[in-house]
């Protein structure tokens, strides 16, 4: 399987090289040259990681042995992924099993796994976060013998656990904090992949969406969602970069029976703008409770138009996006914990409030899944402010919280990171 770069179509380059580089090197995004249909009912009778292994072999093609492929996927995906019912008519995939309670975990753990064995050289692996992705990075990554990970976050717009996540990990793992918002981090990201004096003194990838390591495998828990329900899917999605909503798109035209796909945002809705104007206009990201959906100008953006082959009125007719605001984002946690006693993450209750909000204008025989993508305890706080009730730390989060926070922080000015990662070489 050969990957090519959206900005230019000349670029190809190997599973491994595009996994590698993560991204082009005119700032495209890799998509694979075509998308792998799977066999008429691979779905039925089968495991979370079976299904894994089925997605992946044909995106990696010849670059991992189907040995290799089927022990990274059965060591990554080690955590369940059950479909919960919440309610009459709608369900919870919950995505929040892994050791950093929150969906980003199956990519992280499946990436850090393919680029041990694609890379020889040492790797600096550099990654902007909105909240879930840097711990899930960290945890992936922890220990790996030649990469070292670089976190950068907005400073004083993730939650306390999501810092103290990044911060205390420490070994291979340092975190920046970041005087400005995600979309600052990405910037500074982005730009530093094009540098290429940089790049030859300390070689550089990601672990964001943007890179197909983290992107690919978060098509497998639709395939899992739809196999648990044993029909088709109407998925709803918290989104803020719109990796996990191409995953699952992705997932559809290999084949996994999904009847829709609406994503869900919060009041950084210049996607929602997007279908409902046809017209692209990136926006400033505006701070909000959901925090990790914070995103105003959404990488993923151009692999949903390659998904629908370029088409704006494609995507109109077969995906949505609808924008929550703060207001209702609360007011769901608040009657979700009344009605059914769950407590759900703002992210949760966004795509939750979505969900009904399609269900009123349209009925259907389709079992509704939203994606319950973090556990509420990582944003205990505006949990407990909208529902009055503290969620239970999991054990996986709790060891983080009595550490020390080390961390270095800096200007969102690009010289100022390139000065950071070249005094830090080593």
């Amino acid at each position: 399987m050969k990957y090519r770069s959206l900005n230019q179509p000349t670029t190809w380059r190997t599973f491994g090289q595009a996994l590698r580089e993560g991204l082009a090197p005119n700032r495209g995004l890799y998509v694979p040259e075509n998308i792998p249909l799977l066999a008429d009912g691979f779905l039925r009778g089968t495991t979370l990681q079976e299904i894994g292994m089925e997605m992946m072999r044909p995106l990696v093609g010849s670059d991992l042995s189907a040995a290799q492929v089927q022990d990274i996927v059965e060591d990554a995906l080690n955590f369940e992924i059950p479909l919960v019912p919440l309610e009459e008519g709608l369900q919870l995939l919950e995505l929040f099993h892994g050791p950093t309670s929150a969906f980003k975990d199956v990519g992280a753990r499946m990436m850090s796994r393919f680029l041990q064995q694609v890379s020889s050289e040492r790797l600096t692996v550099l990654v902007a976060t909105s909240g879930d992705t840097g711990s899930a990075v960290a945890q992936g990554f922890l220990d790996v013998e030649g990469i070292d990970v670089v976190i950068l976050y907005p400073s004083g717009r993730i939650s306390h656990i999501q810092e103290q996540q990044l911060t205390t990990v420490g070994k291979n793992v340092v975190a920046l904090e970041i005087d400005g918002s995600f979309d600052d981090c990405q910037n500074l990201v982005k730009t530093a992949f094009q540098d290429e004096a940089l790049q030859r003194s300390r070689p550089l990838t990601s672990a964001n969406s943007i890179n197909i390591g983290r992107w690919l495998p978060q098509s497998i828990y639709y395939a899992w969602g739809v196999a648990q329900a044993n029909k088709a899917v109407d998925f709803v999605i918290p989104s803020g970069n719109f990796g996990n909503a191409a995953a699952g798109v992705l997932a559809q035209k290999m084949g996994v029976p999904s009847a829709s796909f609406l994503a869900a945002v919060n009041t950084n809705a210049s996607m929602q703008d997007y279908l409902h104007s046809g017209t692209y206009t990136p926006m400033s990201s505006i701070p909000t409770i959901s925090n990790a959906m914070d995103v105003g100008d959404p990488s993923n953006r151009p692999r949903l138009e390659w998904l629908y082959n370029g088409s704006v009125s494609d995507m109109q007719r077969n995906f949505s996006v609808v924008s929550v605001d703060e207001e209702a984002t609360k007011q769901t946690m608040h009657r979700i914990k009344n009605e059914t006693d769950v407590l759900v993450c703002p992210h949760t209750a966004v795509g939750i409030h979505a969900a009904h909000r399609k269900q009123e204008q349209q009925s259907t025989n389709h079992c509704t899944v939203v994606l319950a993508t973090a556990h509420a305890a990582k944003f205990g706080a505006v949990v407990k402010a909208a529902t009055g009730h503290e969620p239970i730390v999991p054990d996986a989060l709790q060891s983080c919280l009595t550490e020390p926070k080390v961390v270095v922080a800096l200007p969102a000015a690009y010289e100022a990171l390139k000065s950071y990662l070249m005094d830090s070489n080593h």
